[in-house]
């Protein structure tokens, strides 16, 4: 495994197949802040979506596809973008008999790097229409914003009134914690408990803003403080980030197990 992070340093970029390029973090650094141990509160899966895997057939004749890579939550680590690009990228000048041969090498490069199951689906013609988010948009809900770093004291729900609400919003940013680039996103919110007050919700998104911390840390952390404030019964949250150098990344956490689709929302 590679000890040396290449995020936020000039790096080569190979162009034959060299997994010694992945990076793993460890979950347990960022989760330990939120007081979360070995027995997670939630289910969830990270789904990585690749837009750049290119190869070469035996033939030497180029081939492109689409990677999905699904990461299960209770995963020990998890790969470092950067070196994900990296070793995708080192597949460009390396013959593979097929897709599915792809396949199987990712998938077997990454299970090892993050002592889990990862699943991975390389598609040639995949179909990428549009999806909507569901649920009720809450952007234009009237609020004030003056936090722009995590706040949730702006998280408040009414008792008196039990609910099953989706709600979502496309104002989610954060920070990269090593280079400081922003990542945006929109996130999607389905509970059952008493009704979250919008405005508090909006604000306490909107106070990610110049927040440093990793895509699936900052979706844990929206995850334990809306259960903690507000008292939900059931809660699901999926963030879809726009993609940085052909890869986006996108948590999903929950008190149901299930799997849940990989969309491809308006700025994807």
């Amino acid at each position: 495994m590679n000890t040396d992070l290449p995020l936020g340093k000039d790096t080569p970029y190979p162009d034959t197949y060299d997994p010694d390029q992945l990076f793993a973090i460890r979950r347990s650094d960022a989760r330990q802040k939120l007081g979360l141990d070995a027995k997670l509160p939630f289910f969830g899966v990270d789904i990585w979506t690749a837009w750049e895997l290119t190869w070469l057939d035996p033939n030497g004749v180029p081939h492109v596809g689409v990677a999905e890579i699904r990461v299960p939550a209770d995963s020990p680590n998890l790969v470092e973008s950067k070196s994900l690009k990296l070793y995708l990228g080192s597949f460009a000048m390396t013959t593979l008999d097929s897709a599915t041969d792809a396949a199987k090498r990712i998938s077997t490069d990454l299970s090892s790097l993050l002592d889990a199951a990862i699943t991975v689906n390389v598609e040639t013609s995949p179909d990428r229409s549009t999806d909507p988010l569901a649920g009720e948009c809450i952007d234009d809900t009237p609020a004030q914003c003056t936090a722009y770093e995590v706040d949730p004291s702006s998280l408040r729900a009414n008792s008196d009134r039990i609910v099953t609400e989706t709600l979502h919003s496309h104002l989610l940013r954060s920070l990269c914690p090593v280079t400081n680039q922003p990542d945006m996103a929109s996130v999607f919110i389905q509970y059952t408990g008493p009704q979250i007050d919008r405005t508090g919700l909006l604000q306490y998104i909107v106070s990610f803003r110049n927040h440093n911390d990793f895509h699936e840390s900052c979706v844990e952390q929206m995850f334990m403080e809306l259960s903690r404030r507000c008292g939900c019964e059931a809660l699901s949250i999926y963030a879809r980030f726009l993609r940085r150098g052909g890869i986006d990344i996108n948590p999903y956490r929950s008190t149901e197990d299930l799997a849940p689709d990989n969309l491809a929302i308006w700025r994807q």
